[in-house]
């Protein structure tokens, strides 16, 4: 893992400290302490992000900067892991979830999912701590400041769970029910959106094909079954740049005309402009939901 620089604006989208917050912390209590690059431009590390993300815990949680400033880092870490574990706060749980994420800490990760699942429920943890954590980790991976490990540790352990909840959903199909078909573009390997859409479908009682991750478009058109499905459901994250995705949405558009094409995924944002008519661009839970004909 290369070490990455931090602008006082980064360390504010990830921890939502406001960056003259920052700046007060460091002249006045001494909790950072910002490096300079050879051109005197300021620059934090990731110790200072992985700190300032627990200090910001502690802080939502009434403990005054004056008093973490007193504190030695092992007990900043210590208070944190007995806030997260009780808390509720969606931000403070995300925080923690990073938190455990940077250290491979596989109990905390699990047990606060287990938590947001007790307060929140599954679908609820889903929209509230998982898709903004999984934005965050992104921005993370993008800036070098977590290691292909850690990246695989968090996600595969959230697609473990969703997994379980797939698993534990028992459908009942009626003539009401509609065919899916579930993939991912070739080259594209983040199950979790799908996976999730997965659930869902399944729990409203819709029949679902899953072939998961990096699907090459001809053995969709070679195999004629495929035709048979009423809805195509795909998900792009990250393999894809805007053309060329536009391109393949024109070519499977074309191919199976008469389905209907759902897209989800990370990307998403892109893709409102200029899609064939049988595309549909979903981007929440709820709109998932409406989707779905019961």
């Amino acid at each position: 893992m290369r070490e990455e620089n931090f602008t006082i604006n980064d360390l504010e989208k990830l921890t939502g400290i406001k960056a003259h917050t920052i700046r007060i912390w460091e002249k006045r209590y001494g909790l950072l302490f910002p490096q300079r690059t050879t051109t005197n431009i300021r620059y934090y590390t990731s110790n200072d992000l992985k700190k300032l993300l627990n200090i910001s815990i502690l802080n939502k949680n009434g403990v005054k900067i004056s008093r973490i400033a007193e504190l030695k880092e092992t007990e900043i870490s210590e208070r944190v892991i007995e806030y997260t574990t009780r808390s509720s706060d969606v931000e403070d749980q995300i925080q923690a979830l990073i938190m455990a994420m940077f250290h491979l800490n596989q109990q905390k990760f699990e047990k606060l999912l287990i938590v947001s699942y007790i307060n929140r429920g599954f679908e609820n943890t889903y929209s509230e701590i998982i898709v903004p954590l999984l934005l965050k980790i992104g921005f993370l991976w993008q800036a070098g400041t977590i290691s292909i490990a850690q990246e695989h540790f968090a996600t595969n352990i959230i697609k473990s769970k969703i997994i379980v909840a797939i698993e534990s959903i028992i459908a009942s199909h009626n003539e009401k029910s509609k065919k899916f078909l579930l993939f991912l573009p070739e080259g594209e390997q983040h199950e979790i959106s799908l996976l999730f859409a997965y659930y869902l479908l399944k729990k409203k009682n819709q029949q679902v094909t899953y072939l998961g991750s990096s699907v090459p478009l001809y053995c969709l058109k070679e195999n004629n079954t495929f035709h048979q499905v009423d809805i195509l459901v795909i998900s792009f994250t990250s393999a894809l740049l805007l053309p060329r995705m536009k391109e393949y949405l024109n070519e499977i558009a074309t191919h199976f005309v008469d389905q209907s094409i759902v897209i989800l995924g990370l990307q998403i944002e892109l893709l409102y402009n200029d899609l064939p008519n049988n595309v549909s661009v979903i981007n929440t839970v709820e709109d998932f939901y409406k989707f779905i004909v019961v």
